[in-house]
């Protein structure tokens, strides 16, 4: 195996993973950084983000109001101390991406236009249009490139971890174009691989978001933090699951059953407000995890719109005008227009929730630090915890830059006088990585096919693990993938070949997937209680003095993880109601 020596390997080239790459070169030029991913970095998923980006600017924000909006957005799961380092960093890294050329709107005089998102009482999410994770991501890339320091190997697939002497000194990929599994010797590992979101049928994911950065550290021996806590956005297109960004209800877009009415303010979300006028009112900018389940309820009620992709309520925008959805919402018409044969001037559009974003992930700490020393994580993958049990729109397009950021800054200082590393022990430990993939090619016909056991894996989680959940059916769950992750040990490949051979592919991103699967349903299942995007219909209420901690699930093998908690760090609001029902001032 061909060995390649670097100083930070960093693994995906999304917002966070090129983020950390520039902090590296910026700080140490002659830090050599591998930038590792399994596709061109303008095709990570940070370019699929719509809506905008949070950080203080205007004069009646502060940074006390992003800070309560954030801990109570995500039920107080969130650690304090984390959320307090947040929200002084975010106005930084967006000032410096509009020094580095990304387009934000602009207000009239000229400062930054900022635009309601929900969950948060003060207007403070900066955005371009509504392609603002794409300006962001490609505003990365262009100056990524001034930095000859940083190598990027594109069309990559990170396999495993190389641990030796109780620290991560590398990894293994194999190169898609030729089917060549190589060494990566690194002092430090920073995985941004983004979340797992494709183990559900309907999501507004891309195909490559399976969970690969997360089961890399989850089988290496670090816990995967708040698994169980799985995010619904309330506005998916109905047939293909795209997302209509969060900014359409921040602009003045309305939520209607089928009787026409706004029926957000029977679920805490009052009261309406006005229609056409595009200021802070709670009704459609509640946050996600309720408004989700708002629709849940009008669906048990028998109030959805039958459409010909199931049950739905419609978005309304037709009160903004067409100028001004030219203006603040263009790729949002040109979506509905293109999936759904919609103009979103003239007619509302049928939504449902879909999955979106994973509040769970690798545990670390607020410097991005795992427990494996010289293993970092950032972005979706990570779970620092900034999100808690319900992730505030808005605010992870900034979590991939400021942890980006501090996850560079802690794998260089771990490289500070270490000692060389042993290459015979990893060389040994790549070799058993290499052996895992030729077992893949040498297996007999052993009957599972990979379509199958994703479709099995999709359909369970849909039913069991979706905006409300039970006990017998997260059992069920439960049950279910464990048996999925036995019988995908009888995989086998169709196709053998080793140039692009996206079979195989497929095969390891459902073993990712299965490995996270088992973490989120295990962990959603001991949680006895209802928390934010986690909801029981068993335990209905939130349980402060049980469950005001973090679920750590242990990797266990082919047995279902062993689950410990972890307590919450609040340093200054403790626990209390989350009230949405008097509007924002």
């Amino acid at each position: 195996m061909e060995i390649i020596n670097c100083d930070v390997a960093i693994i995906g080239a999304g917002g966070a993973g090129i983020r950390a790459a520039i902090a590296v070169a910026e700080a140490d030029p002659k830090l050599k950084v591998a930038l590792i991913s399994k596709v061109y970095p303008m095709r990570s998923h940070t370019c699929a983000a719509e809506g905008g980006a949070a950080g203080v600017i205007k004069p009646d924000d502060s940074f006390d109001f992003h800070f309560d909006d954030t801990v109570g957005g995500g039920d107080w799961l969130s650690d304090q101390d984390c959320v307090e380092y947040f929200v002084k960093e975010a106005p930084k890294e967006l000032i410096q991406l509009e020094h580095w050329g990304c387009p934000w709107n602009r207000e009239s005089d000229g400062s930054v236009a900022v635009r309601p998102f929900g969950g948060m009482k003060k207007q403070r999410t900066w955005f371009a249009a509504d392609k603002s994770g794409f300006h962001i991501l490609h505003t990365l890339f262009q100056t990524s490139l001034q930095f000859p320091s940083i190598v990027r190997f594109d069309e990559y697939f990170a396999l495993d971890l190389l641990v030796e002497e109780g620290r991560c000194q590398g990894l293994t990929a194999m190169e898609m174009r030729s089917g060549m599994i190589k060494q990566f010797h690194a002092n430090s590992v920073i995985i941004a691989g983004g979340g797992a979101g494709r183990m559900f049928p309907f999501s507004t994911n891309g195909a490559i978001k399976t969970g690969d950065g997360m089961a890399l550290a989850y089988r290496a021996g670090v816990p995967l933090k708040d698994m169980e806590f799985v995010q619904y956005h309330p506005t998916g297109l109905p047939n293909t699951g795209s997302l209509l960004t969060e900014a359409c209800r921040g602009e003045g877009g309305v939520l209607l059953n089928k009787d026409g009415r706004r029926y957000l303010q029977d679920y805490g979300m009052g009261p309406e407000t006005p229609l056409g006028q595009p200021q802070l009112k709670t009704m459609e900018l509640g946050p996600r995890d309720r408004v989700s389940q708002a629709y849940w309820h009008e669906l048990q009620k028998g109030n959805t719109v039958s459409t010909e992709w199931g049950d739905c309520v419609l978005l309304d925008m037709r009160h903004l005008g067409e100028k001004y959805i030219k203006e603040r919402l263009p790729l949002v018409r040109e979506l509905a227009i293109a999936y759904l044969g919609i103009d979103i001037v003239d007619k509302p559009v049928p939504i449902r929730p879909v999955v979106h974003y994973m509040m769970g992930g690798i545990s670390t700490n607020t410097k991005a630090a795992t427990v494996l020393p010289g293993l970092f994580a950032a972005g979706e993958c990570a779970c620092i915890s900034l999100n808690g049990a319900n992730r505030l729109g808005s605010n992870s397009l900034v979590e991939l830059l400021v942890f980006g950021k501090s996850a560079a800054i802690s794998a260089i200082e771990f490289i500070k006088n270490l000692p060389e590393p042993n290459r015979d022990a990893l060389e040994e430990c790549a070799k058993e990585s290499q052996a895992r993939v030729r077992d893949l090619f040498s297996r007999p016909d052993g009957g599972e096919s990979v379509f199958r056991l994703r479709k099995e894996m999709m359909d369970t989680m849909e039913k069991n693990a979706g905006i409300y959940r039970t006990e017998l059916g997260l059992q069920e769950a439960v049950t279910k993938i464990n048996e999925l992750r036995q019988r995908y040990q009888r995989v086998t490949l169709n196709d053998k070949s080793n140039v692009f051979n996206t079979d195989l592919f497929q095969v390891l991103e459902l073993g990712s997937m299965l490995d996270c699967a088992s973490a989120l349903t295990v962990s959603a299942l001991d949680r006895k209680e209802s928390r934010g995007a986690h909801q029981r219909l068993d335990f209905v209420d939130r349980d402060d003095k049980n469950f005001l901690c973090h679920s750590m699930a242990y990797f266990q093998g082919l047995n279902q993880p062993k689950v410990e908690y972890l307590d919450v760090v609040i340093t200054k609001s403790p626990p209390g109601v989350r009230d949405y029902s008097g509007g924002h001032k």
